[in-house]
């Protein structure tokens, strides 16, 4: 049986001794990766070869903290946290140097959520798991909000925790039996992704856009009044009528707006992956966009930022990889939406406002997206993704 190395990620809730050396532990890995790319930057200004994260490691242990006692307070969390973020600092770089991503950039104080604290097990009884509560090394025992969750019976390799709205998660790493193969149907489904609606399928399945709900254009307004508030009172600041304090306790109410919004999009997300993939289809085919480009579009820049394309390719890839689902990526130029799926006829003065296909030549009249998912149904040029 295949076996996979699958993560489970929960919000804990510790105590107030455990959140203040979560913290530390977090501060210390944020200011040594900084750290890192600083001295990397300065290697680079004289002319010098590139650090990696165990000669900064040796540098730092043997060299620096020893003619540097005011930075002492660096080994008051475990050393394998602060190790593991100069490890990230390297893959940060090294990314950079096989153009993968830019150049790494600062981590900032309560503004960055990526700084993460990585707990490794030392010993057997590191990372037991109960229904209720979890041993996190260094940490004790924790209790879990959701019970139930983290399987119980297989071990755990290792885990980090991390902050967010003042919310702590754990997230472990365990090894557990690869999901079982579907015997899939012989049909296939094309999916077209767009704005109205986000998925309109072959088969008739059609997921609406989230951003349009009630609760999420709620939210929205909210978040817009809360950061008007905030900026009246950086302006009100100067004059004496506000302060820092309440500007801190502002911040914190937009992170929680921001939060509840981002869980809503990933679980719309994640909903639209599992619809898909439980119809077990023959493969799942869908356009190769281009979103980094359809972003430079001012007018649907925003909305189309906030549907996460690339989320939804990368999970549809993920989960129909585990259940042996090919996915077929169609070229991007291929022209889905002005092309009649009777005929073949390509009409190319098709407008983004025309919503129903009319064809010249045969006469067909279809919706525009559900035309656009039969012919990303039927294309033969595409590539493999999985």
């Amino acid at each position: 049986m295949i076996r996979l190395l699958r993560a489970f990620k929960t919000e804990i809730k510790p105590t107030q001794e455990q959140a203040l050396k979560i913290r530390q532990t977090i501060g210390i890995c944020r200011f040594i990766y900084n750290f890192y790319l600083t001295e990397n930057q300065k290697a680079y200004a004289h002319n010098q070869p590139f650090i990696t994260a165990n000669k900064f490691s040796l540098w730092l242990n043997n060299d620096f903290l020893p003619n540097n006692p005011t930075y002492n307070w660096i080994k008051d969390v475990s050393s394998k946290a602060v190790k593991e973020s100069m490890r990230h600092g390297e893959t940060a770089f090294k990314k950079f140097f096989k153009h993968q991503t830019g150049y790494p950039k600062l981590r900032k104080k309560n503004k960055d959520t990526r700084t993460k604290a990585y707990f490794p097990r030392n010993n057997k009884t590191d990372w037991t798991c109960e229904r209720h509560r979890i041993k996190i090394p260094t940490l004790g025992w924790m209790r879990l909000k959701e019970k139930g969750y983290i399987p119980t019976s297989m071990e755990i390799r290792s885990g980090t925790i991390s902050m967010r709205s003042n919310k702590y998660f754990v997230s472990v790493l365990i090894d557990v039996p690869g999901p079982e193969k579907y015997d899939l149907n012989p049909d296939g489904i094309g999916i077209d992704l767009g704005i109205k609606n986000f998925i309109t399928c072959s088969n008739g399945m059609v997921f609406k856009n989230i951003n349009y709900s009630r609760k999420v254009r709620k939210l929205e307004k909210q978040l817009r009044r809360a950061q008007h508030k905030l900026s009246r009172q950086y302006k009100n600041l100067k004059k004496g009528k506000a302060t820092y304090r309440n500007i801190d306790k502002q911040k914190r109410r937009i992170r929680k707006l921001y939060y509840r919004l981002d869980c809503m999009r990933k679980d719309f997300l994640n909903k639209c992956v599992n619809m898909l993939v439980k119809t077990k289809p023959a493969f799942i085919a869908m356009e190769d966009l281009n979103v980094r480009g359809m972003l430079k579009n001012k007018h649907l820049s925003h909305a189309i930022s906030q549907l996460n394309f690339t989320a939804f390719r990368t999970k549809l890839i993920d989960v129909c990889s585990k259940h042996g689902i090919p996915v077929k990526l169609i070229n991007r130029w291929y022209p889905s939406s002005k092309t009649c799926h009777n005929c073949g006829y390509v009409k190319h003065d098709l407008r983004l406002s025309d919503r129903t296909y009319k064809c010249p030549v045969c006469g067909s009249v279809m919706d525009r997206d559900f035309q656009a998912s039969l012919n990303i149904r039927d294309c033969q040029d595409f590539k493999y993704a999985c």
